[in-house]
């Protein structure tokens, strides 16, 4: 089975969903964000911190250009798309699956979370711009969409498998 990746806004469950379609689907769970620790050697808050964005950027493309073409789920970060060269990548794929869950969902799953540099500000107008600014990137990058917000984690798994290309 080709890989399978989950693209959508932080928030969106994407962590949650990867392992739980893992799991269904005995194979194995990729994380882009932890691959990204492991490689830098730094969180993902000091990377930002002391490397910037950018360098954080560079890291994810390598990161997902690494990851097994077959027999995985790879949960990647919320910024992946913003790289063309990631999303040219991605639309080479068969199964991207664009966990969409709408700004009133992420804002509730996020309020009380300041592990995410991008809300470091506790900025939720921010967040939701960004949100929009993405939201067309998702679409163009995935050849699935699953409607991620107030559905259980194992039924939000079990629609992407039934939607997923063989």
């Amino acid at each position: 089975m080709e890989a399978i990746y989950l693209i959508g806004f932080m928030g969106s469950g994407k962590t949650t969903v990867s392992q739980e379609l893992a799991e269904k689907l005995e194979i194995a769970v990729y994380d882009t964000d932890r691959e990204i620790v492991k490689l830098a050697g730094k969180t993902i808050n000091e990377i930002f911190a002391i490397d910037g964005e950018e360098k954080f950027r560079d890291l994810e493309s390598e990161v997902l250009h690494s990851m097994p073409l077959g027999d995985a789920v790879v949960s990647t970060g919320g910024g992946i798309i913003g790289s063309e060269k990631n999303r040219l990548f991605l639309k080479g794929k068969m199964n991207v699956v664009f966990l969409n869950a709408d700004f009133s969902t992420i804002r509730e799953r996020l309020k009380d979370d300041d592990t995410r540099p991008l809300l470091s500000q506790d900025n939720m107008e921010a967040a939701e711009k960004l949100y929009n600014l993405r939201l067309s990137l998702y679409r163009e990058a995935a050849n699935i969409e699953v409607d991620a917000s107030g559905k259980s984690v194992s039924i939000i798994a079990d629609e992407i498998i039934l939607r997923m290309k063989k």
